[in-house]
């Protein structure tokens, strides 16, 4: 199935960078849903004509998606669609919860700006919110994931370290180690809610932890806090799939244990 252009993919107001970001988005979603080969070679000039623009945003787009880990530069030049073992996977996750849980516990020792543990508050307080309905659809896990994603993102901010959040900006965006990578799978299961609720209490004990100056404590509770995506990792690929669970965008690209 080929990603339809769009109308203006090609007409002169579009600058260069504008046309690299859609190239990189559509690309990143050809891999993600699999209707890109593993293992060739992208062929360039095919790339450029389904997508609608020039070779030179289809390189960048490439460029981009090698550093991000979803392909990989081959010997001769080009690139390929990348697989991921089932510890690769696994490895990014626990080196996302090992830098986080530095982050809390930095936040914690260094003391945090009050405005950004009040915004760190009021995103669990809308998860709280959509955590009390008794079942949540399709759109409450959307907004789950917005808050979920923020929280963690408000959690690098108040340790105040950019080294360190660079670091992590780069982990989380390797395959499937963002803090919602795996929360996905647990739609349309019976636990759920269940699930989300235990991963909440985890949020707020961290911010607890780091609010009481608790450095070791809050590291601990991250650390474990991401142990939750390697449970939703081996349910993806090792668990009874239902009529109801939706598929996990790339989980194709990792290759499961015996």
């Amino acid at each position: 199935m080929k990603v339809a252009a769009s109308s203006s993919a090609g007409e002169p107001g579009d600058s260069g960078a504008s046309q690299a970001v859609k190239a990189h988005l559509r690309l990143r979603q050809l891999i993600l849903a699999g209707e890109l080969p593993r293992g060739p070679r992208i062929a360039e000039v095919a790339i450029s004509e389904q997508l609608g623009v020039s070779r030179t945003p289809v390189r960048t787009a490439l460029m981009r998606l090698e550093q991000e880990g979803l392909l990989e530069a081959l010997p001769n030049g080009g690139y390929a669609v990348r697989t991921f073992s089932e510890r690769d996977v696994a490895d990014a996750i626990e080196l996302r919860g090992t830098l986080e849980g530095l982050v809390a516990r930095l936040a914690a020792e260094r003391g945090a700006a009050p405005v950004v543990l009040r915004e760190a508050r009021g995103c669990l307080q809308r998860i709280d919110e959509l955590l009390r309905e008794p079942a949540l659809d399709d759109a409450a896990f959307s907004r789950y994931v917005t808050h979920n994603e923020r929280f963690h993102a408000l959690l690098c901010e108040i340790a105040g370290s950019p080294v360190i959040a660079q670091q992590l900006e780069r982990v989380i965006n390797l395959p499937f180690a963002s803090p919602s990578g795996f929360v996905i799978v647990q739609a349309n299961s019976p636990a759920a809610r269940d699930m989300l609720v235990i991963a909440q209490d985890q949020h707020l004990q961290v911010l607890d932890a780091i609010e009481s100056g608790e450095g070791s404590r809050a590291e601990a509770l991250m650390r474990e806090h991401s142990r939750i995506a390697r449970r939703n990792l081996r349910e993806a690929l090792h668990g009874a799939p239902t009529e109801q669970q939706r598929p996990l965008a790339g989980v194709q690209l990792i290759r499961r244990r015996g």
